[in-house]
């Protein structure tokens, strides 16, 4: 099914409630374990909502069918929304949700391609997506499949130098089916990326290296769809990127407020006040 007609199939849930729908689940699972990366599943659930219905063509009965776009999450930490989202897309079944974390759960605290549904490569050290995302590019090209790979990285990781390698491999081999989109909610471990090791002018970093960059507010879905198309659309002969400046824990006012949100606290019985905060905002 072509790309226009299987999104309009999935379209009778808009996607500003798809990304409620994801935040929601993120949520749950972190209740599950008592903690987790919910902030950051909290900021990139409308990237997620768009990717899996609007931008990417995949089957949920069939994950491994060899025409979907290759989606990657190089930031293995993001599993918990990578699940949410794998869950709203059908190819997850949502009773698997309460096993987050467990022993022999399909559902690792990190992202593990071998045990997840959906998967498409095991998270780990940090910048590893770009170049993962390069070989699969070059080989499908190099099969003739038309699919897109789109890889999905945080600001933290342009401090790597795996990721201009991979930039500078993508532009070289004029990689047009790459997409990368860059989660830019200025937060890591230790302190604010840019003052870590800042990568702005990014946008400009980007271009210098040959890619057709966009920078759009990854919290607007309107702007997330755009930048999409646009993306897909360009008819220039080089890899694509989307900088998503985002929001941490984005939809529950009380936990953005917080100092510190790469890992962020919540008390236990702050999780029912979570969805509560989510449910008061629900979309149509």
């Amino acid at each position: 099914m072509a790309l226009k007609a299987r999104a309009a199939q999935r379209s009778n849930v808009s996607l500003a409630r798809r990304a409620y729908n994801i935040r929601r689940k993120a949520v749950r699972m972190g209740a599950v374990q008592g903690q987790g990366y919910v902030g950051q599943a909290l900021g990139v659930a409308d990237i997620l909502a768009v990717s899996f219905f609007h931008a990417i063509d995949f089957r949920p009965e069939e994950p491994e069918w060899e025409g979907r776009d290759r989606y990657l999450l190089s930031i293995g930490h993001y599993a918990i929304a990578f699940y949410a989202a794998l869950m709203e897309a059908g190819i997850l079944p949502e009773e698997e949700l309460a096993t987050y974390g467990m022993d022999d759960s399909r559902l690792p605290m990190s992202g593990m391609a071998s045990y997840t549904p959906g998967m498409e490569m095991s998270g780990g050290s940090l910048g590893l997506g770009p170049g993962i995302a390069v070989g699969r590019a070059l080989g499908l090209k190099r099969k003739g499949n038309p699919a897109f790979v789109f890889t999905l990285m945080s600001d933290g990781e342009m401090g790597e130098g795996a990721v201009w390698e991979a930039a500078m491999s993508a532009a070289h081999h004029r990689l047009d089916n790459l997409i990368c989109i860059v989660d830019f909610n200025n937060q890591q471990a230790d302190d604010a990326s840019t003052t870590v090791l800042s990568a702005e002018p990014v946008l400009d970093k980007w271009q210098a290296f040959g890619w057709f960059a966009q920078r759009v507010d990854g919290n607007d879905i309107p702007a997330l769809v755009a930048a999409f198309d646009a993306a897909r659309a360009c008819a220039d002969p080089r890899p694509r990127v989307i900088i998503c400046d985002t929001r941490m824990c984005r939809g529950v006012p009380f936990l953005e407020q917080r100092e510190s949100t790469h890992f962020v606290r919540v008390e236990p019985d702050e999780w029912q006040k979570a969805l509560d905060a989510l449910d008061a905002e629900a979309p149509q």
